[in-house]
């Protein structure tokens, strides 16, 4: 399937919504942390399926601001998780070049778990390859309303006029303002929602839903993805007489 896809023809960025960890735990009787702990096998192959296609951008969703209202053990066990996760991966992200970024409210992180990951951004801010991004209490409402407060605070300073605000001004003052826009989002356990993920940048975003579970998603399923892309027509409001 990797032999299939058009090198030449791949999406600068894509964003995947991880779902399903608990669903599949619950499958084989187990609590959902077995789930999340075999999510970071899906992540790891995924990660290193990109890194082979020469991938540039993979944002996951790893933990969502309305996560924080999960039982406190669940979350307890997440937040640990990550921690022995970052800490075992640092390696990988070397090996294959990958620079990690997060996304989201990072202040609501638990102490360690935010030392943990700068530590890690650290360690990797000199790789050049893909850039793995993890939203991490992340809400795209909040970054909205992030964004917006930014741009009042210049113009109440005086540093902009309201008359001067365009797009992308605001596309300037998301958390993604250094990262161009996905242009595939997956979403993983046949759930249809977008869930308060980048809600401003995927405007024109091809969306792509399998029924697989996360912990079951593999490099494999990310190529036969980015295949359906490929087979996509993206007109971005125009005809496609117009676009030939």
């Amino acid at each position: 399937m990797k032999d299939q896809i058009d090198l030449l023809k791949l999406p600068a960025h894509i964003a995947i919504i991880m779902d399903g960890n608990g669903r599949w735990a619950k499958t084989k009787g187990k609590l959902r942390v077995f789930g999340h702990h075999n999510g970071v096998l899906a992540v790891r192959d995924v990660v290193e399926g990109a890194c082979e296609l020469g991938l540039k951008y993979l944002t996951l969703y790893a933990f969502s601001a309305e996560n924080w209202n999960r039982p406190k053990l669940e979350v307890m066990a997440l937040m640990e998780l990550m921690v022995s996760t970052i800490n075992k991966e640092i390696s990988t992200f070397m090996n294959n070049n990958v620079r990690l970024n997060a996304i989201g409210d990072l202040s609501m992180l638990p102490a360690r778990n935010h030392r943990e990951l700068t530590k890690a951004m650290q360690t990797t801010a000199g790789n050049t390859g893909l850039v793995l991004t993890l939203a991490l209490s992340y809400s795209s409402r909040n970054e909205i309303v992030h964004a917006v407060k930014s741009i009042a605070e210049k113009v109440k300073a005086g540093e902009l006029n309201p008359a001067d605000i365009t797009e992308q001004t605001i596309a300037d003052n998301l958390y993604t303002y250094n990262m161009p826009d996905p242009e595939l989002m997956i979403r993983t356990s046949g759930e249809h929602r977008i869930s308060n993920y980048l809600l401003w940048q995927i405007a024109y975003t091809e969306l792509y839903f399998t029924n697989k579970l996360w912990p079951d998603f593999r490099r494999e399923d990310l190529f036969e993805a980015i295949l359906d892309y490929q087979q996509r027509e993206r007109r971005f409001g125009m005809t496609s007489e117009q676009l030939n």
